[in-house]
């Protein structure tokens, strides 16, 4: 059947030079020939090499840790465990500069004291004068275990008399939110449809794995320079060396990738400890096998849908069950947990709710921060629910969803009002219409299938974390822009947003007139988290306040020597000119001149602070969480073998409202990257833990998507300009990935006429669910 695309609402975005333009990032040609430094690249006169020693059992007592045989190994310089620490934990909650109280029971220990919780699991550090000096000295250290009862299911854990992961019992975190009267919705249902999703680990799989070397200065200042999202740590990392905030500095460079998982401290406590114990350089780099140890993972999730459904397709009463293993230690798990849960009913207006989640501990990896941060997780459990409601009351599945979209004006399951666009039926109609009518099988035993998915989801971290960023802008006086901010940049174009915003205001090229200055914890002026979709929206309004500032002040300047006023002035190519007679005009290094000369303020230092609210009521959830939310879709059409269960993506379109698009080609990738991971979470991705034991060693076994495996993504961007970021912009980065692995799901469905409930979609699950189709017919 052909969908007709919805024509979009009249939108009058206002004229500008830079912004919209898809202008090549500042740092595309150094990437592009090789010659970009990552932080595995730097090294320094005199630097050992560190590794570390991790626990060989997921749970179990250390009843002996002997380091004397590699201590006394030529070369190296140092061995430390957890008798060496100076703070024997980890700050592992709420990254960035907030400032507030941190959450009771969240560390985590730096080196395992005593128990190890989990395998992989941290035990001591190695310092050597040769990276095969400190491989060697590791394998000398000596450990004995005594092997604890370990908990790895979730619902195991959460019995009475199970294993404790770590005390007083194993729920890490509790959310709920409620709303209406769920006896009178269910009362009011012609059905009820009830099912369950599960979903997997994944790993992050980032192409640069973690890295960093660290060095003392002659004032007992710890450099770090590391590949990480957060500058902010180094906060906790002093706490952890036990020096003040103020001799722990944190530089940044560029990342090959983090999608959070460089949001928690990775080698930086470690090269930290190394350096103050020998006083030299340390470098340390993980291996890939060492990645995928060490590093957090996506949480899986187990969500239960309960929902009452009239024939009309009006949703009148949603329950919702979610479980999510968070591992052997706390990390961001509560965030993740609230994130789901208040997500878990989807882009979707319902009267009646009640949504309950748990995260849970068990010693298995412990599971943080992840692109999508728990509403992919929902979005692959009510997108799929949605299709099965659907299935259930013989409602064709786009029209049961125009039945429930929810509307700007309306407010969230918690009780939060949508103040922007919110085009859901247009993202959505875009991206069929786009899709086309389905291909033609190549054989017979070949189906073909559609699915789309569609999903809101928050851009700008929570609000009760009292957000904040700060950029600092400053008129050259040859008419050049620098800016400093202390945002991290994960591949993603974050210093390039920036550059071409003030670009934008100030009249000068991005390419040829701006320079930036970024990921400095000492500096640059702290910007927070590369997270939570956040830099555009804080860090880029933090630059055009900046920026707006200083034109402020040098076009009142130039607007008192043409006698107009500031308003019928304005700021081009290099020049300040009268709007009414571009004539008159100065260029802008003279004017920066003149300016500087009468004491005109070029600079200017601005923090942007997004909305402040309170934490939502502990027992209902109602209140407000985030600033304001995108929209979009995706729709995929697969083939699948009815012989051998193998889905192959034939065509892929995602559609997305981002307000406003600073750079339309950064925003492609975004949409195109993001997409690509979504889709790779639905068909393969699926990092295997046995009682503990991590199986996916490496990219051999675990599987990720390449070019050969799926055609491009086509893109489509629409511009409501509603949003809360600079010129009406709305976030990307995180959002693009959220519909890909439910459009998936449901595209396979629709080609086999069954239900595969657990991801990834491999070939022996959509045999199974064939299987089981042909048994109960």
């Amino acid at each position: 059947m052909s969908i007709q695309a919805k024509p979009l609402p009249k939108v009058e975005l206002p004229p500008l030079r830079q912004i919209g333009q898809p202008l090549r990032r500042i740092d595309a040609m150094e990437k592009c020939v090789g010659v970009t430094r990552y932080s595995a690249d730097y090294a320094m006169t005199n630097m050992l090499h560190a590794k570390v020693l991790r626990s060989s059992k997921p749970h179990a007592r250390i009843t002996k840790l002997d380091i004397s045989k590699a201590l006394a190994y030529p070369g190296v310089e140092a061995v430390l465990t957890s008798d060496d620490m100076p703070n024997q934990t980890l700050v592992t909650d709420m990254p960035g500069q907030t400032g507030q109280q941190r959450r009771a029971g969240s560390d985590a220990p730096v080196l395992a004291k005593e128990i190890v919780r989990f395998y992989g699991e941290a035990i001591a550090l190695v310092a050597a004068q040769s990276l095969d000096i400190a491989e060697r000295a590791v394998k000398l250290i000596e450990v004995e275990y005594e092997e604890l009862v370990g908990v790895f299911d979730t619902e195991e854990a959460m019995k009475p008399g199970a294993p404790i992961v770590f005390a007083p019992d194993n729920i890490v975190a509790e959310h709920k939110v409620k709303r209406g009267d769920m006896e009178k919705g269910f009362a009011e249902a012609d059905l009820i449809v009830e099912r369950e999703y599960r979903m997997p680990y994944i790993d992050h799989a980032y192409l640069e794995p973690e890295s960093g070397v660290a060095w003392v200065d002659d004032q007992g200042v710890v450099h770090i320079r590391v590949c990480t999202q957060v500058v902010e740590h180094y906060r906790s990392i002093a706490l952890a060396l036990g020096l003040s905030q103020n001799k722990v500095h944190i530089e940044g460079t560029l990342l090959g990738g983090g999608f959070g998982g460089k949001e928690d401290i990775t080698v930086e406590i470690y090269i930290g400890l190394l350096a103050m114990k020998t006083k030299k350089p340390v470098r340390l780099e993980y291996t890939r096998e060492e990645s995928l140890k060490a590093h957090s993972k996506r949480h899986p999730f187990i969500i239960r849908h309960k929902t009452g459904v009239k024939k009309n397709g009006k949703i009148t009463a949603s329950q919702v069950r979610l479980i999510s293993n968070s591992g052997a230690y706390v990390f961001l798990s509560p965030y993740v947990l609230m994130y789901a849960t208040s997500s878990a009913v989807g882009p979707y207006y319902v009267e009646n709710v009640d949504l309950h989640g748990y995260s849970v501990a068990t010693n298995n990896p412990f599971s943080s921060a992840f692109r999508g941060f728990g509403a992919a997780q929902a979005c692959v459990a009510y997108e799929q629910h949605m299709d099965e409601i659907a299935k259930e009351i013989g409602m064709d599945r786009l029209e049961l969803r125009k039945v429930n979209y929810i509307q700007t004006g309306q407010t969230t399951a918690t009780g939060a009002e949508i103040t922007s666009a919110a085009w859901l039926e247009e993202t959505v109609t875009h991206s069929l219409a786009k899709l086309g009518e389905k291909s033609k099988p190549s054989a017979d035993h070949i189906k073909i299938g559609h699915g789309f998915a569609s999903y809101m989801q928050s851009y700008g971290r929570i609000m009760f974390f009292h957000d904040t960023s700060q950029a600092w802008v400053t008129l050259e006086q040859d008419g050049g822009v620098t800016i400093r901010c202390g945002v991290p940049d994960l591949g993603a174009g974050q210093i390039s947003a920036l550059c071409q915003i003030a670009a934008e205001v100030l009249g000068v090229s991005m390419l040829e007139d701006v320079v930036i200055y970024y990921t400095d914890s000492a500096l640059t002026p702290l910007a927070g988290t590369s997270t939570a979709t956040r830099q555009l929206y804080m860090s880029g309004n933090a630059v055009l306040m900046a920026a707006t500032s200083v034109r402020t002040n040098v076009l009142t300047f130039a607007a008192e020597k043409f006698d107009v006023t500031l308003d019928d002035m304005d700021i081009a190519e290099r020049k300040a000119f009268v709007k009414t007679d571009p004539t008159k005009f100065i260029a802008l290094d003279d004017l920066a001149k003149q300016s500087a000369a009468a004491g005109v303020e070029l600079s200017n230092l601005s923090m942007f602070k997004a909305p402040f609210c309170e934490r939502p009521d502990p027992e209902t959830g109602q209140g407000e969480i985030w600033p304001d939310f995108t929209f979009g879709a995706m729709a995929v059409e697969v083939a699948v073998d009815m012989e051998t269960g193998e889905v192959s993506v034939l065509k892929s379109v995602a559609c997305h409202d981002i307000g406003r698009a600073i750079n339309p080609v950064a925003v492609e990738g975004q949409i195109q990257g993001g997409g690509m991971q979504g889709l790779g979470y639905g068909l393969m991705e699926d990092l295997i833990v046995d009682q503990g034991y991590l199986k996916t060693h490496s990219f051999a076994e675990y599987l990720i998507p390449t070019a050969y495996d799926m055609p491009a993504i086509q893109t489509i961007i629409l511009e409501s300009g509603t949003g809360k970021g600079p010129f009406g912009a709305k976030g990307i980065g995180e959002p693009s990935l959220t519909p890909g692995a439910p459009a998936l799901a449901n595209a396979v469905a629709d080609a086999i006429a069954a239900r595969v409930t657990q991801l990834p979609l491999t070939p022996e699950r959509v045999l199974a669910a064939i299987k089981q189709k042909k048994e109960f017919v």
